[in-house]
């Protein structure tokens, strides 16, 4: 009855907060996204940023195609995150006043020749977006939505307008490619009735493919006879479309529209983030919930039946020959505490492990407090990466005092590879996704002067910072076990077919992976289907389940290990819940083959290449939860039983 109380006591609270955290995520802003008031008349910067697939994940620069440039192109990108995801954020040659309506502006003239078309088509072909960004807000394309049981119609909002399209003529059967070459923009803006003065709430943009004609020679006074405010002859439709084609003559327009809005500035981002499936969220905590219950009953079974009856018995023995007869986990007191194989690599594991958690921990609280809002574009990841640097003081502490209770002397080669073991492996595939990157053009490779950033991070910040950790961690007393080692190893007598470890393995692992599933399915669309993730609160529920679920698996089954007198448990309990990992990472190909389009190699490498690192992270995280779980649960019913 007490666990049913305090499991729903942890049901009422969990909603409770993530009603908080939901409401945060839609509504909060800190002071360092201040707004700014436009009067009217006052210019309007408009910034482009990368052209992006997600048939090909490769991000491109917006010049890197002949546009129409200003006199000189300046680049704002502002962080390290941005430079990471490949945004290249550039002014525009767009020339928007607040609040005036203006029509049919000529942006420019281009003449394409075969290399410039060629370009053109492959993007068009591989559906490459135009990013814009306004104010800080990206621009998006509306489109109406008919939901299947609701008569209305809904607005749903793409980021990014198409470079173009593919078609055909009536009455023909050959492809040809269009270019959209005039984009009539939406500016809504909420006014303060008394200053007067407005704040930009929303940039949207509907894209047409025109053939433009003109009378005489081309000049700079040159009036479109298709799109001619002066006339009021504006364009509404892609009727007579602009093809792509060398030697093709391109004009480029925009309109610019105002419109007044209700909506306030501190809930401008509310359609960018509001989400649909809601409910699929809260089925994805009531799974998690019901598989976390379900364990946290086994464990209570186990702490408060099992073992209470076990210690119980084995404290009544009086004799040394009744312990004898005994079977079960106390026989293997002698063996529990013996160094495990392969000690030193366990420990930087470890380590590394607490690493990843602290940075996973702290940057989900960050960003459920608004910090890391999507207006502060490339701060999750800056965020995540300072986060890993300097967690690396909790790394040396860590391995080095699970080193030290090994009885290890030489603390300075665990706190050197704790400090490069998995940063290494880490760089060493991240290195080879760069090159094939850069082989393809993309603005997606990282430059070289952010390449010897993320080398000074890692040997000038957090190498020393692990070895400062190492230090202090070796300097305090070991953990005393709470029983004596035996001198001679006891014979493990052989398992049944349920306890060999490859199998136990691989089933601990289902459990914290069936608890993150269906929230996972949710971060892979908003990393590969460029889409924005922003529901925190729902994330660090599942993050706590996780651990919880991690936790409880491992000790379940370190304690049927135990009981069948196999006392090899310091590997198994890390790798046990570690396993998650293979399932995360078989998911993603799952993933891959039922909701990307992808279908260059390059592009294919890419996406297996990160999430193998996403797997790796995830392996080490999950196994160092698992780990101290278990190291808790076998101090605790060894420390309970009386050895003579």
């Amino acid at each position: 009855m007490e666990f049913y109380r305090s499991s729903r006591r942890l049901q009422i609270l969990g909603s409770v907060i993530l009603l908080l955290f939901i409401h945060g995520a839609y509504s909060f802003y800190l002071p360092g996204v201040a707004p700014q008031d436009f009067e009217k008349g006052d210019e309007l910067k408009v910034k482009v940023n990368k052209l992006t697939s997600i048939k090909t994940q490769l991000p491109y620069s917006y010049y890197s195609l002949p546009f129409c440039r200003p006199k000189k192109i300046v680049d704002s990108t502002e962080n390290l995150g941005e430079v990471l995801r490949g945004d290249r954020i550039e002014n525009a040659p767009y020339s928007f006043k607040m609040r005036e309506a203006q029509m049919c502006n000529i942006l420019g003239r281009v003449t394409l020749d075969a290399k410039s078309a060629k370009a053109f088509k492959e993007k068009i072909d591989d559906e490459y977006r135009v990013n814009m960004i306004l104010d800080n807000l990206p621009l998006v394309v509306p489109i109406e939505r008919i939901d299947p049981g609701q008569g209305s119609p809904s607005v749903v909002y793409q980021l990014g307008y198409h470079v173009g399209l593919k078609g055909q003529y009536e009455g023909s059967k050959e492809q040809k490619y269009f270019m959209h070459n005039h984009l009539a923009f939406t500016v809504r803006y909420h006014r303060d009735m008394q200053t007067d003065a407005a704040r930009i709430v929303g940039f949207e943009v509907k894209p047409y493919s025109v053939k433009h004609e003109y009378e005489g020679q081309w000049s700079e006074k040159t009036r479109l006879t298709t799109c001619d405010p002066h006339t009021k002859r504006l364009v509404v439709s892609s009727a007579t479309p602009q093809e792509v084609e060398n030697k093709k003559e391109i004009i480029f327009t925009y309109d610019v529209d105002f419109q007044e809005s209700e909506v306030k500035w501190a809930s401008r981002w509310d359609a960018y983030l509001l989400m649909s499936d809601n409910q699929i969220h809260w089925f994805s905590i009531v799974n998690s919930l019901m598989i976390v219950l379900f364990l946290s009953g086994m464990v209570a079974m186990i702490m408060l039946r099992t073992l209470y009856r076990d210690i119980s018995r084995y404290n009544e023995l009086e004799t040394q020959e009744e312990a004898q007869e005994e079977t079960g986990w106390k026989l293997v007191h002698g063996d529990v505490f013996r160094p495990p194989t392969n000690s030193d690599l366990l420990c930087v594991y470890v380590g590394t492990g607490v690493q990843c958690l602290g940075m996973v921990l702290v940057t989900m609280i960050f960003a459920m407090l608004g910090f890391l809002s999507p207006s502060n574009r490339g701060g999750l990841m800056t965020a995540m990466l300072l986060l890993w640097v300097f967690m690396g003081l909790f790394a040396g502490y860590a391995s080095s005092r699970l080193y030290k209770m090994f009885k290890g002397t030489e603390w300075k080669r665990i706190a050197f590879r704790t400090a490069f073991l998995f940063p290494a492996v880490v760089s060493a595939i991240f290195f080879v996704l760069n090159a094939l990157i850069w082989g393809q053009k993309s603005s997606g490779a990282v430059p070289f002067g952010t390449m010897f950033a993320l080398i000074f991070l890692w040997f000038g910040i957090s190498v020393p910072l692990v070895f400062v950790g190492a230090y202090l961690g070796f300097k305090k007393p070991p953990l005393d076990d709470p029983v004596k080692t035996n001198k001679i190893p006891r014979q493990i007598p052989e398992q049944a077919w349920y306890m060999n470890p490859v199998f136990s393995i691989l089933i601990g692992g289902i459990l914290p992976f069936g608890a993150v599933f269906i929230e996972l399915f949710f971060i892979l669309t908003s990393i590969w289907l460029n889409q924005f993730y922003y529901i925190f609160g729902f994330l660090f529920l599942v993050f706590v389940i996780l651990m919880v679920t991690c936790a409880e698996i491992t000790i379940v089954l370190c304690y049927f290990q135990l009981c069948s007198e196999d006392y090899l448990w310091w590997w198994r309990s890390y790798l046990t819940s570690g396993s998650s990992a293979v399932y995360l990472f078989l998911y993603a190909a799952f993933y891959f083959f039922t909701k990307l389009q992808i279908t260059k190699l390059v592009s294919a490498m890419l996406y297996f290449g990160y999430m193998l690192i996403a797997s790796y992270a995830f392996f080490v995280l999950t196994g160092t939860i698992g780990f101290y779980a278990c190291l808790w649960f076998t101090r605790l019913i060894y420390s309970s039983v009386k050895i003579d």
